[in-house]
């Protein structure tokens, strides 16, 4: 396929086939950075290949760390404490990999962060961890805490406030950075803090690394003590529940069977919950171990949550919604606003343009469901893999086949995507891109 491309979804009949989960996307990225701020080599096994992942990859290769790649794995020689000084990185449009890197480039000198996304990532406020990282000592300059932003250290650690309001990244990138302080850090996460499970999964990072930390249930206090090493030799992947909700919604809104492998029960993603919500709608869905299967074409039912534990998860969700009886509500999502594109209002304008009927407030996104939908028409994946997901979905349940704009933006989160689906029935033409 072109590297920039539409794509043409045509309805499909059934789904039916067995998938193995594509790595998780989150862990791969954690894990990584993690690998690289060990002193010796670290295998991580099962990476995705993601734009994130080799945005993490290539950030961490002009930092010093050896890269190899070996099949589905990564071998890293770490940097330890001690990126390179004086280095420009650039992480694409990946907000978490551009955070992470700006909570650790504090140990060193000279770091300057730019994108080649100044109208996605470019305009996503960084505000809050500079600040933070300013009152530990660093040295920030930025565009009104927006890229390109240029960062140097030494800091000191000790206790630290940092607003969790907008995004959990920053209290995750100061815990990547607080083991290798001589203090650490006491961190107060202060706000509503958003995402608790992106939390826990950086926590988990940290302990299978070997770091000590200590946090309060609810997350507001988060202790790690300092003059700590990373270490590991060898760490393996688990399976990634957002981009496999996008899966699981895709067979429960058409007949067929589909058995979707590598998705532990036990896992710390929230994103997890995608399950859960399914059931409630009424899809029929089955666990076996690490597997789960859905019978799909069964009538769904229109839901109402607070879905701030499982944000990524949101669009693929709306598209199980939108073929759902009554109409569902996604509460407690403003953060959906601060993504690749205005997951709320942006997914209300596409779905409107599809014919359904959609509303939103600040902080919630609401569809009525129909029985189906006419299709026909040409939707703006907005350069966000999410929103491709939750468009595709619907094409595939359509009368008249959806051509989606700039699909190959799908490529961030999960770029065997189209191509898991069509193992499983679905028919799509991969044409070069209108726009970008």
């Amino acid at each position: 396929m072109p590297d920039s491309f539409d794509v043409v979804v045509h309805p499909a009949r059934e789904l039916r086939g067995t998938l193995r989960a594509q790595p998780s996307k989150n862990y791969t990225t954690r894990y990584l950075l993690a690998a690289a701020l060990t002193a010796g080599e670290v295998r991580v096994v099962g990476v995705a290949t993601s734009e994130d992942a080799g945005a993490m990859l290539r950030c961490l290769e002009a930092w010093g760390a050896g890269v190899e790649l070996i099949g589905d794995d990564a071998v890293i020689r770490g940097f330890g404490a001690k990126p390179h000084a004086g280095v420009t990185l650039n992480p694409g449009n990946a907000g978490a990999v551009a955070r992470f890197l700006m909570g650790v480039s504090v140990l060193t000198t000279g770091t300057r962060f730019v994108t080649d996304y100044p109208d996605s990532l470019g305009k996503r406020p960084q505000g809050d961890l500079l600040e933070a990282l300013s009152r530990l000592g660093a040295q920030v300059s930025s565009e009104d805490g927006r890229f390109p932003i240029a960062l140097s250290g030494p800091v000191r650690g000790g206790p630290l406030e940092v607003s969790a309001e907008k995004s959990s990244q920053y209290a995750s990138a100061l815990m990547f950075l607080a083991p290798l302080l001589p203090a650490g850090l006491d961190l107060h996460l202060t706000g509503d803090i958003k995402s608790h499970a992106p939390l826990r999964q950086t926590l988990d990072t940290l302990s299978a690394f070997g770091i000590r930390a200590t946090a309060s249930s609810d997350l507001a206090r988060i202790s790690i003590p300092g003059a700590q090493t990373y270490q590991a030799s060898r760490i393996m992947v688990p399976g990634d529940y957002p981009g496999s909700a996008a899966i699981l919604a895709a067979a429960a809104i058409l007949p067929g069977e589909v058995r979707l492998s590598n998705l532990r029960e036990n896992d710390l993603q929230g994103e997890r919950e995608a399950v859960n919500v399914l059931r409630e709608m009424g899809a029929d869905i089955v666990r076996t171990g690490d597997s789960l299967t859905v019978r799909g074409g069964q009538p769904l039912r229109a839901v109402t949550r607070d879905s701030d534990g499982f944000t990524d998860a949101v669009q693929a969700l709306t598209a199980a919604a939108a073929f759902a009886e009554g109409q569902t509500t996604w509460e407690n999502v403003y953060t959906l606003r601060l993504k690749e594109c205005d997951r709320i209002s942006d997914t209300r304008r596409e779905l409107e343009k599809l014919g359904f009927t959609a509303s939103e407030t600040n902080d919630s996104l609401s569809i009525v469901g129909a029985a189906s939908v006419a299709g026909g028409v040409t939707a703006d994946g907005h350069g966000d893999h999410r929103m491709i997901m939750l468009l595709t979905l619907i094409g595939l349940r359509a009368t008249s086949p959806v051509r989606i704009t700039g699909a190959h933006h799908i490529r961030k989160s999960y770029p065997m995507f189209f191509r898991h689906l069509e193992e499983l029935g679905a028919s799509f033409e991969y044409v070069a891109a209108t726009r970008d």
